[in-house]
């Protein structure tokens, strides 16, 4: 039994991954995950209290193994300078994995405080693994170079998703080449 309802959590889950990437926070709705998985609509609220809940252990399951690959990204190179351009290069590859366009569908929607503490949580994280390398590099005030540096991959993961105007290699680029030599050309 216990086999069975961590089976179709996973489901609920992989399901609302799906809707988020698809339709945003908009498509993530009970029905549309009881029609997904073929539960009923009643069974879904088994697993799930609200929409939050579902946001929250999305959060939970997906971030981990998102940061875990730009940790490994990171770890797979000597030198400072490089940890920094993998941060940034293993965040804007992957924009995307449906894992990260759900992580951006869910922080752009109405969250409770809790799943909002648990995003900033997760996103503090991810920042920290930079803290060591930016020092390492001079800088004086690590940590605040470190969410500047985030603030330049986010950007550049927004500027990937909208997919109108340069192509995602040339993104890439600019906020590789912005985060090793800043404004300078």
């Amino acid at each position: 039994m216990a086999e069975h309802r961590s089976m179709q959590r996973a489901a609920l889950l992989d399901a609302a991954r799906s809707l988020l990437s698809e339709g945003g926070t908009e498509a993530l709705t009970f029905p549309a995950l009881a029609e997904r998985t073929g539960l009923a609509r009643s069974s879904v609220y088994e697993y799930f209290r609200s929409r939050a809940a579902v946001v929250e252990e999305l959060c939970e399951v997906d971030f981990p193994v998102w940061a875990a690959e730009v940790e490994a990204a990171m770890a797979a190179v000597a030198s400072h300078e490089g940890k920094v351009e993998a941060y940034v290069r293993k965040q804007l590859e992957l924009v995307g994995d449906r894992r990260h366009r759900a992580v951006v569908a869910i922080s752009a929607g109405e969250l409770d405080d809790g799943a909002r503490e648990k995003i900033r949580a997760a996103h503090g994280g991810l920042v920290a693994m930079i803290v060591e390398a930016l020092a390492a590099l001079g800088q004086g005030e690590p940590r605040l170079a470190a969410m500047l540096l985030q603030g330049v991959v986010d950007a550049a993961a927004r500027r990937i998703e909208l997919g109108v105007a340069e192509d995602p290699t040339a993104i890439t680029e600019a906020a590789v080449a912005m985060a090793l030599r800043g404004v300078r050309g």
